[in-house]
C-alpha cells in the first residue's frame, strides 16, 4: 500500500456536487458513548451493594435515522448535547437514591428511566418527526457488568 499526500483537496461543487453528498436512502444507526460517576446504595439487598458506593457508568446511546441531504443522521454533537442536558446535569456526581424517581436504583431500573428522558427529549426537539428513534442504550456499572435495552422491548409495552 502506497501512502500519499493528496495533491489537490476535494471542493465542493467543483470536484463534488451537493446533490452526491448524500449517498443513499437507507436507516442508519449512530452511536455515541459516554461515562458518569454516581453513588447510590440498593435496598432489600442482600449483598455488598446495600452499602452506599460509587460506580463510573458508562451509556451507550445508539439513535437511527435517515441521512440528511450531506448525508448525517443524527449529528454527533446534537446526541451530546441532549445527553448532557438529559442525563449528565442530573446524574453526574450526584446520589442516585436522592434524585432518581422512588425506585431501586439498579442498573436494570435507571436504563428504563434514562430511555423515558431521552425519549422524551428526542420528541420536544422534533427528532422523532424527522424520523429518528431511539434504538438500543447500554449501562454499564461496572467493566464487565451492564444493562441493555432495546426499542421494540420499549414498544412492547406501550
Amino acid at each position: 500500500m502506497n501512502f500519499e499526500i493528496p495533491k489537490k483537496v476535494q471542493k465542493i461543487d467543483e470536484d463534488i456536487k451537493r446533490n452526491q453528498l448524500k449517498y443513499h436512502h437507507k436507516r442508519v444507526a449512530v452511536t455515541k458513548e459516554f461515562t458518569f460517576d454516581s453513588a447510590h446504595h440498593l435496598h432489600c439487598y442482600e449483598g455488598k451493594c446495600k452499602s452506599l458506593h460509587g460506580h463510573t457508568y458508562k451509556l451507550i446511546i445508539t439513535i437511527s435515522g435517515y441521512v440528511n441531504e450531506i448525508g448525517i443522521a443524527v449529528d454527533f454533537s446534537d446526541i451530546k448535547r441532549i445527553y448532557k442536558e438529559t442525563i449528565e446535569a442530573r446524574l453526574d456526581h450526584r446520589y442516585l437514591n436522592d434524585v432518581l424517581p422512588p425506585m431501586n436504583t439498579t442498573a436494570e431500573n435507571m436504563i428504563v428511566w434514562i430511555w423515558e428522558e431521552l425519549n422524551t427529549h428526542f420528541e420536544a426537539e422534533g427528532l422523532k418527526a424527522q424520523g429518528h428513534r431511539l434504538e438500543e442504550l447500554v449501562l454499564y456499572e461496572t467493566p464487565t457488568s451492564y444493562a441493555t435495552m432495546k426499542r421494540e422491548w420499549m414498544e412492547e409495552n406501550e
